[in-house]
C-alpha cells in the first residue's frame, strides 16, 4: 500500500483529485458529486492508482476464481429488452428449453470433477413457476451434494413467484428450503427509472431493490451487477451506484459488485456501438472507490475478455469469476470475444500471476480454499 500511495504523491494531482484521494485515504466517504467529477473529469492513472490502494486495502494482492459452470435452463422469455441477444419466442427456431431430465444430465458429468458452483439464470419463461425450480435446485443438490447454488436473478423470481401466487419473498423462502445458497446480480441493468423504461418491460428497479433486500434479510446473499455502455449517462450510473451502496449499509448482503460492458451484437441498440476498453477500465476504477462498502469488485472475463479482465486487476479488480467450461452463451450471443468461454484453474492462476497478483481458489462466499503464492 505504501508503493500506491507514493504513486499518489508522484502524479501531480489536480486540487479536486487531492481533495478525493484523502478522503478515501481517511477512510471518508465520497458523494455523488465527487463520483460524478471522477466519471467526467479525473485522470485515468489516478484513477488506476487510487482503485489499488482501495483494492490493496480491502484484499491485498489477492485476486479471487472459483470453479464453476453455468447452466441456462431456457433463452425463451416472456420480456423483450433493447439492449438482449439471448431471449427468443416459442417462433424462434434457435430457442431452447431444457427438462430437468436434461439438466440432472448436464450436472451428472461433473459429479468428480472439482467445481464448487453451480450458477443458473436463462430466460423467463412463461410456464414454469418457482415450484419448478425448486426442483430443478433439489435434483442438482442430490447429484452435487457439495456444491453452492447461486441462481435466479431478481426479475426471475419475481416471475416464478408471481406464478405460483406468492410474494416474492416467500418464493425465496421456498428456494432456500430446496437448496438455493446465493443469488447473482443480474437483471440490474441501470436502477433508473427513466433509463429502464427506454431499455425494457420488466419490472422496474424498485422490484430489483426489493428482491435483494429480502434475500439478504433471509440469509441468501447476493452480488449486484451495472450494464454499462449504452443510453446511460454519468449521472445514471452514480445513482445506480448510490442506490446500491445505500442497500448495502442496510443489509451488508453483497459479495461482490460486477460491471457488465453492453455488448452491442444482435439486439436492438446495436446502432450505439460499444463503449471504449479505457472507459471500461475507468468504471472499474470509480466502481471501486465509490462502493467502499462492497468487499469485492469483480470483472466478468467473458463479458469482456481474458487481456481486458487482466488489465482491469491494474484497475481496482480483486475477482474473475471462475472457470465456466463453455457453459454460458448470453454473451458470446452478444458478440463477446470468448466465443467458448473456459479456462482451467491453471489458465486462471497463470493469467493471474502474469499480472504480478496472486491467485486465490475461493467459494462462493469468499472462503479461501487455496492460496497459490
Amino acid at each position: 500500500m505504501q508503493q500506491t500511495l507514493d504513486l499518489l504523491n508522484f502524479i501531480k494531482l489536480k486540487p479536486e483529485e487531492k481533495q478525493i484521494a484523502d478522503k478515501v485515504i481517511e477512510n471518508k466517504r465520497i458523494s455523488d458529486e465527487e463520483a460524478l467529477f471522477l466519471y467526467q473529469h479525473a485522470r485515468t492513472n489516478f484513477l488506476a492508482v487510487l482503485a489499488n490502494y482501495v483494492r490493496e486495502k480491502l484484499n491485498k494482492d489477492y485476486v479471487f476464481f472459483n470453479i464453476n459452470i453455468h447452466i441456462e435452463p431456457t433463452n425463451y422469455c416472456v420480456y423483450n429488452c433493447k439492449y438482449c441477444s439471448y431471449a427468443r419466442k416459442f417462433k424462434d427456431k434457435d430457442g431452447w428449453v431444457y427438462s430437468l431430465e436434461d439438466i440432472e444430465k448436464m450436472v451428472s458429468k461433473y459429479k468428480d470433477s472439482k467445481i464448487t458452483e453451480v450458477h443458473i439464470t436463462g430466460g423467463v419463461h412463461p410456464h414454469y413457476d418457482v415450484y419448478y425450480y425448486a426442483k430443478m435446485i433439489r435434483r442438482i443438490k442430490q447429484i452435487l451434494p457439495h456444491v453452492h447454488i447461486k441462481a435466479f436473478t431478481a426479475i426471475e423470481i419475481d416471475f416464478m413467484s408471481k406464478k405460483a401466487r406468492m410474494t416474492p419473498e416467500e418464493g425465496l423462502k421456498l428456494l432456500k428450503e430446496y437448496g438455493l445458497d446465493s443469488m447473482p446480480g443480474g437483471g440490474a441493468e441501470i436502477l433508473v427509472d427513466s433509463i429502464q423504461k427506454q431499455l425494457h418491460d420488466k419490472p422496474g428497479p424498485d422490484v430489483w431493490l426489493r428482491i435483494h433486500k429480502a434475500a439478504h434479510k433471509l440469509g441468501i446473499p447476493s452480488n449486484a451487477t451495472m450494464l454499462y455502455g449504452h443510453i446511460e449517462n454519468y449521472e445514471h450510473r452514480v445513482q445506480h451506484l448510490r442506490k446500491l451502496r445505500d442497500l448495502q449499509d442496510q443489509t451488508h448482503g453483497f459479495n461482490a459488485f460486477i460491471p457488465l460492458k453492453y455488448r452491442s451484437k444482435n439486439n436492438k441498440l446495436s446502432y450505439l456501438g460499444e463503449v471504449s476498453v479505457i472507459e471500461d477500465m475507468r468504471n472499474y476504477a470509480v466502481s471501486r472507490i465509490y462502493l467502499d462498502n462492497f468487499p469485492h469488485l469483480k470483472a466478468y472475463w467473458v463479458n469482456i475478455g481474458k487481456k481486458n479482465a487482466q488489465m482491469a486487476l491494474s484497475f481496482g479488480v480483486d475477482d474473475l469469476d471462475g472457470t465456466i467450461d463453455d457453459t454460458t452463451k448470453i454473451y458470446t450471443m452478444a458478440g463477446a470475444e470468448e466465443q467458448h468461454p473456459r479456462m482451467t484453474a491453471s489458465e486462471m492462476r497463470q493469467l493471474i500471476k502474469a499480472a504480478k497478483r496472486i491467485p486465490v481458489q475461493r467459494d462462493s462466499l469468499y472462503n479461501i480454499i487455496k492460496i497459490y503464492d
